[in-house]
């Protein structure tokens, strides 16, 4: 009776244990946070990442290119199928308090020598030359969570997961970013097709008036040569935009999910809109709302419970093992209850000596480990920060240049037609007027370049603060 005590109370010592696990408490580290944004005026709460992307991409055409995208992207897929994985990583975890429960049948038969002293005394005492030995038992194991060893292992389990479930919201605004820049990308293209379709045109009626004057003698053979390399290079870059076009409709489509084909578009560049009133927000928001940024302090907790773990395996612990059920020497008696009954229960407790410095090494390991991943964890908002200033400073600054290369655009548009007209009346000569058809070609391919340069630096913004994967 004393010991059954002894055991229970062994057992209750354990439970009781457990309610005074201490846990490392987590800091967050101070972090290379301005006050506000560089290139903005105020500190403006408000951001842009707080909108879902169907509101910041109004386009109904783009919208069903990243619903798609989310469908049936595959690496976002695989980013899902981790967190899938992770999570039933998670439900285990909640199960380590819990002892492990096991259940054996064995049966064994054992012929010593009949020389041999174990011979002799079977079949001096049994009038056997074997013995024979059955046994069905359920084993129990369990180890009280002194130190919190198994609660830091659950959080590690928990870290994990939420790091896969960070990691496959960074990629989602990955992918949703990648199909509006494909597509912004695919528009402009288009203008330049028109553009260049447009030059074609112009070329074709240039080269007609320089063989015309040629024929009356007015102009030289040279300036209709002039004139037709000046069509060949037009049609040269209709061919090669047409080649870019269809190219990205292909990596659009694979970005998609789907097998390259030709992308529906009702709109041209100049008929996109995204939100004008672009802010950034707060710095120290960003920080929560970027999942590539929060992955990383998820690294870092999931380290502070690591070194949680190994402390732990420095103090003792405390395991109590429990077996029974039913054993005989013979089979016909076997599950005779309850005479073939058996049980024990054994409680311990293992102090760590002398491992060869292992426990030790762990431990200023993962010590070292947290502190890296404290640096990790600066170094991404560092990048974060640098990612957003770089987008606005991009925003600005195309704001400015679009507004030039628009007015650059106009002057060189008029500047075709005046020299035409100098060229008719004879006051300018035939390079005049291809240089001038020249110029405005490349200024208008420059302008629609600039214009899709603008919509990704916001998209670009967007994704830097976080947003895409509302």
């Amino acid at each position: 009776m004393k010991r059954v005590k002894n055991i229970i109370l062994t057992f209750v010592l354990a439970i009781g244990s457990v309610s005074c696990v201490s846990k490392l408490a987590y800091t967050e580290p101070e972090l290379p946070l301005p006050e506000k944004f560089q290139y903005t005026a105020t500190a403006d709460t408000a951001s842009i990442a707080n909108l879902e992307w169907k509101q910041f991409f109004s386009d109904p055409i783009l919208q069903g290119l990243i619903e798609k995208g989310i469908k049936n992207n595959y690496d976002l897929q695989i980013a899902l199928k981790q967190v899938a994985a992770s999570q039933e990583k998670l439900k285990q975890a909640k199960y380590m308090q819990y002892p492990d429960v096991g259940f054996g049948v064995s049966g064994q038969i054992s012929r010593p020598s009949k020389n041999s002293m174990n011979g002799q005394s079977l079949n001096l005492f049994l009038g056997s030359s074997h013995v024979e030995d059955y046994n069905a038992a359920f084993n129990l194991s369990w180890e009280a969570d002194i130190w919190g060893k198994i609660k830091n292992q659950q959080e590690v389990s928990r870290m994990q997961y939420l790091q896969t479930y960070e990691g496959s919201k960074a990629v989602q605004t990955q992918v949703v970013a990648a199909i509006a820049q494909g597509y912004y990308n695919l528009l402009m293209l288009d203008k330049q097709l028109a553009i260049a379709k447009s030059n074609l045109e112009l070329s074709s009626k240039t080269l007609l008036m320089t063989q015309k004057m040629w024929e009356s003698g007015d102009n030289t053979s040279l300036g209709v040569q002039q004139a037709a390399a000046q069509k060949q290079a037009t049609e040269l870059l209709i061919a090669q935009l047409e080649q870019n076009i269809a190219i990205q409709e292909n990596a659009l489509s694979i970005l998609v999910g789907e097998v390259p084909n030709k992308i529906n578009r009702t709109i041209e560049m100049s008929d996109t809109s995204l939100p004008q009133n672009i802010t950034a927000g707060l710095p120290a928001a960003m920080v929560s709302r970027r999942p590539d940024v929060r992955q990383q302090e998820l690294v870092l907790l999931e380290s502070n419970a690591m070194v949680g773990i190994a402390q732990a395996n420095m103090y003792p612990a405390l395991k109590i093992t429990a077996n029974g059920g039913v054993n005989s020497f013979k089979f016909d008696n076997w599950f005779q209850i309850p005479a073939s009954l058996f049980g024990s229960v054994l409680g311990g407790i293992t102090q760590p000596i002398f491992q060869k410095r292992q426990l030790k090494t762990d431990l200023e390991v993962a010590k070292i480990q947290r502190e890296k991943n404290v640096l990790a964890f600066r170094q991404s908002v560092l990048n974060a920060v640098g990612e957003i200033s770089d987008a606005l400073v991009s925003n600005e600054n195309l704001k400015v240049q679009e507004q030039k290369a628009t007015e650059q655009s106009t002057t060189l548009k008029d500047g075709i037609k005046s020299a035409q007209l100098l060229y008719k009346g004879g006051s300018a000569n035939y390079l005049e007027v291809i240089t001038a058809q020249g110029n405005s070609l490349q200024a208008e391919l420059n302008l629609a370049s600039i214009k899709r340069q603008r919509l990704s630096s916001i998209v670009d913004l967007y994704r830097a603060l976080g947003g895409g994967w509302k």
